[in-house]
């Protein structure tokens, strides 16, 4: 008798979630730092008028960097997630049990961890001093220092393990895409351009 255990996750190709997107009202979009989930994120919100909910700016951060109580932060992320429509970029597995039950897809963007660097990198060099759209006021970007470097660098060996546990507890019947790369996002992309 086989006994290696099985993933229930349900992952779903570019094509079949290109449609799920066009008909979703919740869309969770999760992954390390730098790989472009923010990015990605906004542009489906544009292009189907969902409200585009970053966990950063809302949830998780006060002016000055200072980090919002975590009762609090649950309590914020509950009463949004309740809310009708939505696309949440944010991959902190605390809030899983909140959100994927009320999830329509998620978007693992999942790219290798020197893309994620250079993403990093490449955003503070581009922002530097300045707050980005999808973090809170009072937030300037700023440099990399070795704590978060080395958080991006162990992401996926870290998260991967808790991200396929979550999905199969809390989403068990939610589609799943996983982009490996930014050709494969832009593929997404063109498929919902493509197609009204």
């Amino acid at each position: 008798m086989d006994e290696t255990p099985r993933s229930s996750v349900d992952y779903a190709s570019n094509e079949t979630a290109a449609a799920l997107i066009r008909r979703a009202n919740r869309i969770l979009v999760v992954g390390s730092s730098g790989g472009g989930k923010s990015t990605l994120s906004r542009k489906i919100a544009a292009r189907f008028d969902l409200p585009y909910v970053s966990m950063d700016r809302e949830f998780f951060w006060l002016p000055g960097w200072v980090a919002r109580e975590r009762a609090e932060q649950r309590s914020m992320i509950a009463a949004r997630v309740a809310e009708d429509r939505w696309i949440m970029d944010g991959s902190n597995p605390s809030s899983f049990d909140i959100r994927l039950p009320r999830t329509d897809l998620v978007i693992w963007v999942r790219l290798s961890r020197f893309i994620c660097l250079w993403g990093i990198f490449s955003r503070a060099i581009r922002g530097f001093g300045r707050t980005r759209p999808d973090m809170a006021p009072g937030c300037p970007e700023k440099l990399p220092d070795g704590v978060f470097i080395s958080y991006v660098w162990k992401f996926e060996e870290r998260h991967a393990p808790i991200f396929i546990q979550n999905f199969e507890r809390y989403g068990r019947g939610v589609p799943v895409l996983v982009l490996k790369s930014r050709r494969q996002m832009r593929h997404l992309l063109d498929l919902l351009d493509g197609e009204a």
